[in-house]
């Protein structure tokens, strides 16, 4: 057994987690073949088949999947232990995997990644930007260091770092902006443009409407709040966005923006880690540095109200004290 090596374990995970050869390479930058041999050579080493080879994909047979458990812990401590190497530099250096959600990251990650830069010359930043459950996933197997999401995740094994809350805003044709602003309860009559399933943000607005996925109406949906806004603009419906994506999405599109009515619906924005993570501390500092990034310039310019900045609430907390 001293003949496998981290490669091999690296190799195997990749092809554990995407059940394809072909994808399984390509995240991994290598050829298909390539890694082929790899998993060959693996199972060799080990006296026993890994993987059953069918013709589009590949089952993990009963030792791969235990062996893929244990692989995972491995990899997640040898991580972990050049996460405690960079934890000993002062400032940090190094790479940081940072996730972050589709209505987040579009508004945000410009300001944060040249205010990290600016902060941390040495660091090698890699974002991913992905819906919520996908980062959590990740970051639990240790392939992210850490994520900015929607606050609370619902993870004991995170700490959540709350940055800043936003509220909700209304989105409708440029037409309508003298009408009355309609509450939750006008807005479950209105045809109400969402963002299509896994994102925590279209469950945010539902809630708020107190309107389930599963209601029978005509709910149309769009892969992102910029499509979302110009299908406004075409005067197809209305939609709810957060405040920090007035000033990029509604810049080209005919629409009028309105707050709602209190209660307003809002969220919490946040960055969230393992609480095993040597990072913890300078992850701290870097939540700081998402806060000062995500401060908001003010008026939308959209015959609204000027939108107030957000309120700003830095605290690391477990999720059971979020609840």
């Amino acid at each position: 057994m001293t003949d496998i090596s981290m490669k091999h374990l690296r190799y195997f995970d990749a092809l554990a987690r995407h059940g394809h050869f072909g994808r399984a390479a390509h995240s991994c930058a290598i050829s298909q073949p390539a890694l082929s041999v790899q998993i060959k050579e693996l199972e060799e080493i080990l006296g026993a088949p890994l993987v059953e080879r069918g013709a589009r994909q590949i089952r993990l047979t009963s030792l791969g999947d235990a062996f893929a458990l244990r692989v995972r812990d491995i990899l997640r401590g040898v991580d972990e232990l050049g996460d405690l190497a960079r934890a000993s530099h002062s400032p940090l250096v190094g790479r940081l995997r940072i996730g972050v959600i589709p209505t987040v990251a579009p508004y945000l990650l410009p300001r944060f990644v040249k205010a990290l830069g600016a902060r941390y010359p040495g660091i090698d930043l890699r974002p991913r930007e992905a819906v919520t459950q996908t980062l959590i996933e990740d970051l639990l197997q240790g392939r992210l260091d850490t994520a900015i999401v929607a606050l609370p995740v619902s993870e004991p094994a995170l700490n959540e770092v709350a940055i800043f809350q936003e509220e909700f805003v209304l989105v409708r044709p440029q037409e309508d902006a003298d009408d009355p602003v309609p509450n939750a309860d006008a807005l479950r009559e209105m045809r109400l443009l969402l963002l299509e399933e896994g994102h925590c943000f279209r469950d945010q607005a539902l809630s708020f409407c107190k309107l389930s996925s599963s209601s029978p109406r005509d709910l149309m949906e769009a892969s992102s709040l910029s499509t979302l806004v110009q299908m406004v603009g075409a005067g197809i419906g209305v939609t709810l966005i957060p405040e920090m994506a007035v000033p990029i999405e509604t810049r080209s599109a005919s629409v009028s923006i309105a707050r709602l009515p209190p209660p307003r619906p809002s969220r919490t924005i946040g960055m969230v880690w393992r609480k095993t993570t040597p990072l913890t501390e300078q992850l701290g500092h870097i939540a700081d540095i998402v806060r000062q990034a995500g401060i908001l310039e003010g008026s939308t310019g959209k015959a609204a109200p000027p939108l107030c900045p957000p309120r700003w609430a830095v605290s690391v907390r477990s999720h059971a004290n979020l609840r």
